[in-house]
C-alpha cells in the first residue's frame, strides 16, 4: 500500500511537468522552425512572467480554499495608476511610481481581505467579484477609458523590467546571438524562491495551509484564521500589482480594458500546477510549471496562426480539464483516506 501510494504521490507530482515536457515536444514537431528557437522560449518565459506573478498570489488564496476573481483588474489598475501617474503629473521616478502602484494595488487586496474576514462572507467569491467590477471601473475612469502609452516617456527604466533582458550576447558582425533571460523572469525565479520558502518554513506559511486544508483544527490550535485570511488577500493583491509592474514594460502602454484572461490563466497555472478548490495544496513549482503550460499553449497557437476565439475556446477546455482532474484527484485522495482508516 505504501508503494502504492508513493508511486501515486510522485506522478501527481511528476504529471504537469510530463505534460509541459509532453506539450513542447508536440509543438517542435509541429512547427521545428520557429518553436524552438531560443529566441521563441525566451519569449515565452517573459510572456509568462505576468500570469507567474498573479499565480503565485492566487495559490495562497486557493491554499486558504478560498479564490480572488480580481486579480486582473487590481493588476490592471497598478499600471493604470502609474499611466496616469506619469501622463497627468509627470512623474517619471521609477521607485515612486512602483511603490505607489504597489500600494493601490495591496490596500485592494486588503479590502478584499477585510470585507471577506469582517462581515464573515461565507465565500471570497462575493467580496472578490465585486471588487474586480469596481478595480476594473476605477481604472477606466481614472484613464479616461484611453490608453496610455509608455515609450518615449523619461520611464525606460521602470519599462526596463518588464521589457529587457540581460546576458545578451552579439555575433561579430552584430547580430543577436543569445537574446538573453528576461529579467521579468529573472524576478519571477527570485520571487518563486521567496515564496517557497514562506510557505514551506515559515510559521505563518503552515498556518495558511492548515486554514485551508482543516478550518477546526486551524481553530482549536488557536490559529488566528482571520488575521490569515486578510494576510492572505493582502498579499494576493501585492502581487498583482507587481505583476502591473512588469506589464508596463511588456504591453509598453495603460489600458482599462487589459486583462480580461488574467483570472482565468492564474486559477488554471494553479489548478493545473496541483492546487486545489478545496484547499490545502498547491506549490509554488507547481504552480510554475502551471504558468509555462498555459503560456506554451498561447505560444503555440500564436505561432499556428490560431485566432483569439479559437485561443479562448482551448484555454477554456485546458481549465475544464483542470478542474476535472482536482476532482477525480480529490475522491480518490478521499477513498484512500476511509481505506487507510479501515
Amino acid at each position: 500500500m505504501k508503494k502504492k501510494s508513493s508511486a501515486r504521490e510522485l506522478l501527481q507530482k511528476l504529471g504537469t511537468l510530463m505534460a509541459l515536457f509532453i506539450l513542447v515536444l508536440i509543438f517542435c514537431i509541429m512547427m521545428p522552425d520557429t518553436f524552438p528557437k531560443i529566441t521563441n522560449i525566451m519569449n515565452i518565459f517573459k510572456q509568462a512572467s505576468i500570469n507567474c506573478l498573479i499565480a503565485s498570489g492566487m495559490l495562497c488564496a486557493l491554499i486558504t480554499a478560498g479564490i480572488d476573481l480580481s486579480v486582473g483588474s487590481n493588476c490592471v489598475l497598478c499600471t493604470c495608476t502609474i499611466g496616469v501617474l506619469v501622463e497627468n503629473f509627470g512623474i517619471t521616478s521609477t521607485p515612486l511610481l512602483i511603490i505607489a502602484g504597489l500600494a493601490v494595488s495591496t490596500f485592494a487586496g486588503f479590502i478584499n481581505g477585510t470585507l471577506l474576514t469582517r462581515l464573515d462572507l461565507p465565500h471570497p467569491f462575493v467580496s472578490t467579484m465585486g471588487m474586480k467590477n469596481v478595480l476594473w471601473g476605477i481604472a477606466l475612469v481614472i484613464t479616461g477609458s484611453k490608453s496610455i502609452g509608455f515609450t518615449n516617456k523619461g520611464v525606460d527604466s521602470l519599462m526596463a523590467i518588464g521589457g529587457n533582458s540581460v546576458f545578451t550576447t552579439y555575433n561579430a558582425d552584430g547580430t543577436v546571438n543569445f537574446p538573453g533571460i528576461p529579467i521579468s523572469f529573472i524576478l519571477v525565479l527570485v520571487v518563486f524562491c521567496i515564496f517557497h520558502v514562506f510557505l514551506t518554513r515559515s510559521a505563518l506559511g503552515r498556518q495558511i495551509y492548515c486554514v485551508g486544508g482543516n478550518p477546526e483544527a486551524a481553530r482549536l490550535s488557536g490559529i488566528p484564521s482571520k488575521n490569515v485570511l486578510t494576510f492572505v488577500y493582502t498579499l494576493s493583491g501585492f502581487m498583482a500589482g507587481m505583476a502591473g509592474v512588469i506589464s508596463v514594460g511588456r504591453l509598453a502602454s495603460a489600458n482599462g480594458n487589459a486583462g480580461q484572461t488574467y483570472d482565468n490563466d492564474a486559477i488554471a497555472a494553479c489548478i493545473v500546477g496541483g492546487a486545489s478548490f478545496t484547499g490545502g495544496k498547491g506549490t509554488i513549482w507547481g504552480t510554475l510549471i502551471g504558468a509555462l503550460l498555459m503560456a506554451v499553449i498561447r505560444n503555440g497557437l500564436n505561432l499556428m496562426g490560431a485566432s483569439n476565439d479559437i485561443q479562448y475556446i482551448v484555454i477554456g477546455a485546458v481549465i475544464i480539464l483542470a478542474v476535472t482532474v482536482d476532482v477525480f484527484r480529490n475522491k480518490a485522495e478521499a477513498k484512500a483516506r476511509k481505506m487507510a482508516a479501515q
